[in-house]
């Protein structure tokens, strides 16, 4: 078990972490929440149901992590496009954010719930709601750094430039990490599907 997921029963999956992974995870996650920024809760004597129907932003963010977090519906070839789009993400981007924070508090708490095993690191044991919560947020934790890393559909293929980076690369770190999680993600897709 240890690096990749498992399936266990009633549609959940477990992976063993040792002290380092749980700790860069979470530290990941919680980079990954405060990129996505706070919540809109309703403040306390107002209406929930006027939350629920507040308007986010029509503009698509100036931070490419966070624009390729929150993309464009349409794309941007002509006006009606970039107006359909800003519609679409006014009536959207507060719920997606929302679901995203939810993915990110998802894994932060799963992993302070671990009890470690000293020397041996802990197992995480996820139940089937939990798999979605982390599948979503190992989405999110790659797509945010391979924006940052600026990676290219030739960088990840098995000849491509990620795994010819000498130790020297500043960026080596990120790009071990970014690796890491696909692995983590890829496996985790696996245990999720059917026989």
């Amino acid at each position: 078990m240890a690096g990749h997921f498992e399936a266990t029963p009633g549609g959940g999956a477990s992976v063993a972490l040792d002290e380092v992974e749980v700790a860069i995870l979470r530290s990941l996650a919680v980079q990954l929440l405060e990129l996505i920024g706070p919540g809109t809760e309703p403040a306390e004597g107002e209406d929930p149901l006027a939350a629920l129907f507040a308007e986010g932003p029509s503009e698509p963010p100036s931070d490419p992590a966070l624009a390729r977090l929150f993309p464009e519906a349409y794309g941007d070839a002509d006006k009606e496009l970039r107006e359909a789009s800003a519609e679409f993400r006014r009536f959207t981007e507060n719920d997606l954010r929302t679901r995203k924070r939810e993915d990110a508090l998802a894994v932060v708490r799963s992993l302070d719930a671990l009890a470690p095993v000293p020397d041996d690191g802990a197992v995480l044991s996820l139940a089937a709601d939990e798999c979605r919560h982390w599948l979503g947020s190992l989405n999110d934790l790659r797509l945010t750094i391979g924006t940052r890393l600026e990676v290219s559909d030739e960088d990840e293929g098995q000849d491509g430039s990620l795994y010819r980076l000498p130790d020297s690369d500043p960026r080596k770190p990120m790009v071990m990490a970014y690796l890491w999680l696909g692995a983590l993600q890829e496996t985790l897709i696996e245990t999720l599907m059917p026989d």
